[in-house]
């Protein structure tokens, strides 16, 4: 069997093995990409008034005052973002929630869904299983979707490549 047989072969049965992988890296990573525009995948940023001085403590005390966020401490608090150009501090809490709080007043703008964070573990691979899901699952998707590139490449040369040979063993008659 040939090389050109055996390539088309292994292009569609690997396309088949990585389908679903790489389909959730597409998805997932377009979704990533849209992040800013979609509030569904993460907040819209809020603006405020700029402060010289930034409390951190009073900040924190603005997310214990809502007891719908069950914010007793630090602890609590996955992620701390401070945006002074913006005026605003974004708060990353559990169960995929943000809230961003004005630095200059300490009082909480907003609280929305952060999806961003689960989208990511999923286009990466860590949400199955950690680095196990990334470097036995994504990491080989990501190297068969490299060679099924370059077989491909290879499958969308192949029929200039068969003209071309023919044309140097059957010189054109005059």
């Amino acid at each position: 069997m040939n090389f050109d047989v055996r390539n088309r072969k292994w292009h569609g049965t690997i396309a088949v093995v990585v389908a679903l992988p790489f389909l959730l890296v597409i998805v997932t990573g377009l979704l990533l990409q849209l992040k800013k525009q979609l509030t569904w995948v993460q907040p819209t940023e809020m603006r405020a008034s700029f402060a010289e001085r930034i409390d951190a403590e009073a900040l924190l005390d603005a997310l214990r005052r809502d007891p719908s966020l069950n914010v007793k401490g630090w602890g609590d608090v996955v992620r701390f973002d401070v945006r002074p150009s913006k005026g605003v501090a974004k708060f990353t809490l559990s169960g995929e929630r943000e809230a961003q709080v004005a630095i200059k007043d300490a009082v909480l703008l907003q609280v929305a869904p952060r999806r961003s964070d689960w989208i990511e573990s999923l286009h990466d691979g860590s949400f199955f299983g950690g680095d196990v899901g990334k470097l036995f699952i994504f990491f080989p998707v990501g190297v068969l979707v490299l060679l099924l590139w370059a077989s491909g490449v290879r499958l969308a040369m192949l029929p200039a490549l068969m003209r071309r040979r023919r044309r140097l063993k059957d010189p054109p008659r005059t």
